[in-house]
């Protein structure tokens, strides 16, 4: 109510309702707003981290190794299977009594979890749930071959002949991974990167799919910003609210951009 008093303060009583500023009001003292962007914020930075170190790790070892065309169609695989059915399979996977994952787990003595039902943080008891962690190693799982097959690409392209001369000065591996390789490939892992930021933000399907009932379960821990978008505009038919939402999500991702074009593209080397 901070704001409305504010309103009255400076003598704007029914300001507040002029092009919906009502509803820009309650977003700000919306405490499930804030627990869905931040879900957005977790899901982002696990997705991007895993997603890249594991499609860059896979890359190196296909770039240096004879790999055949069929093990590259099953990395590439999870990509082309629609996201629905495969959320639906993954909820399977998870199952805390039927599910593949547990099973594992049980012939190594260990006790199964409850995947998609457990709110408590994987750091500690803090931090993102494991609930929501469970969906975005799925995510990683759909999106890491689209993002190896870039890089695994961009590897490809870098003239054989700079390794050469680095071998012949006598650089270690590590001094050529980092002083050779990273910069040479930044336009790719950019690429990936921008990618993987924009597919964060849209989240939508395994969260509908794999959590609750109701979705974004336990305890608003899987609500990620898209789904309550969803929830405000469609299930509680409060239009102006999701477009306020819409917009503040709008802005967030218009925020990050910049700072993304600020801090990481001037560190992309392209080639001249």
């Amino acid at each position: 109510m901070v704001f409305v008093n504010s309103f009255q303060k400076w003598g704007l009583v029914g300001f507040e309702k002029w092009a919906g500023l009502k509803n820009y009001i309650t977003l700000l003292q919306d405490p499930f707003f804030y627990q869905a962007l931040i879900n957005t914020f977790w899901y982002s930075l696990l997705s991007i981290t895993l997603s890249i170190v594991i499609s860059l790790i896979t890359a190196l070892a296909m770039a240096n190794s004879r790999v055949s065309g069929f093990l590259k169609f099953l990395v590439f695989m999870p990509v082309v299977i629609s996201l629905i059915p495969a959320s639906v399979v993954w909820k399977w996977i998870y199952n805390p009594s039927a599910g593949f994952l547990n099973y594992l787990l049980s012939l190594f003595g260990l006790e199964g979890l409850k995947w998609l039902q457990e709110y408590r943080g994987i750091f500690f008891g803090h931090g993102p749930s494991l609930a929501l962690f469970s969906v975005v190693v799925m995510s990683v799982w759909k999106s890491f071959g689209y993002n190896t097959i870039i890089l695994y690409a961009g590897l490809k392209s870098i003239d054989r002949s700079v390794y050469e001369a680095a071998e012949i000065d006598g650089a270690k591996p590590l001094t050529v991974f980092k002083d050779i390789t990273l910069p040479l490939l930044s336009p790719y892992l950019f690429y990936v990167y921008l990618t993987s930021f924009i597919s964060s933000f849209q989240v939508f399907a395994p969260v509908w799919i794999m959590t609750g009932p109701p979705p974004g379960s336990p305890l608003g821990t899987t609500n990620v910003i898209v789904y309550y978008l969803y929830q405000k505009g469609i299930e509680d038919f409060n239009i102006g609210y999701a477009s306020a939402v819409a917009i503040a999500l709008l802005a967030v991702v218009g925020l990050l951009t910049a700072l993304q074009k600020i801090f990481i593209e001037k560190r992309v080397h392209y080639e001249v």
